[in-house]
């Protein structure tokens, strides 16, 4: 299933709908003004509940995002200190959604990029696929979470953002 996410837009205290490719509105990425630490809710448009929270870890050796669902932890984003030839993301998952990780490999800045869980492609995020400016959609595998997929998807967009930001 295809979605639409907004580029680099995700700040404190904005709300943002990502929508099918349809048009039709599917989650509301509501971020919190006011708060310790920087958090986002994702808001599912048919059920009208949250169906997870994504925070900014405070303390870390490298900036982190925790992906919590039901107020339990099931994944932490962050970039991959090593890598041979280009930047990757790691999303570290909890034993409640399958444990293990998923690599987000690709060309962050462009919005070109792939998820992988066991080798396997289970979302692609790319700018290609739509016109529509400052817009990109993620294509997630019918068989795959995509509430915890949309949150990892956000988690790079923003760490990504971050690090460019500081760099200028």
């Amino acid at each position: 299933m295809k979605f639409l996410m907004r580029e680099r837009v995700f700040g404190i205290g904005d709300d943002h709908w990502i929508t099918t490719e349809h048009g039709e509105k599917a989650f509301l990425v509501d971020g919190k003004a006011l708060r310790i630490r920087e958090t986002f809710e994702l808001k599912n448009h048919a059920t009208g509940h949250i169906d997870a929270v994504i925070k900014k870890k405070l303390i870390s050796v490298r900036d982190a995002m925790v992906v919590e669902r039901e107020d339990h932890k099931i994944a932490t984003v962050k970039k991959k200190l090593i890598t041979v030839f280009r930047d990757k993301y790691l999303a570290e998952l909890e034993d409640g959604v399958g444990g293990g990780e998923i690599e987000v490999i690709g060309n962050f800045t462009d919005h070109e990029f792939h998820m992988e869980r066991d080798g396997r492609r289970i979302a692609t995020v790319s700018r290609k696929w739509f016109s529509i400016r400052d817009t990109y959609a993620i294509d997630i595998a019918d068989d795959q979470d995509v509430a915890l997929l949309i949150c990892v998807a956000v988690c790079v967009d923003h760490l990504n953002a971050e690090e460019h930001h500081r760099e200028a």
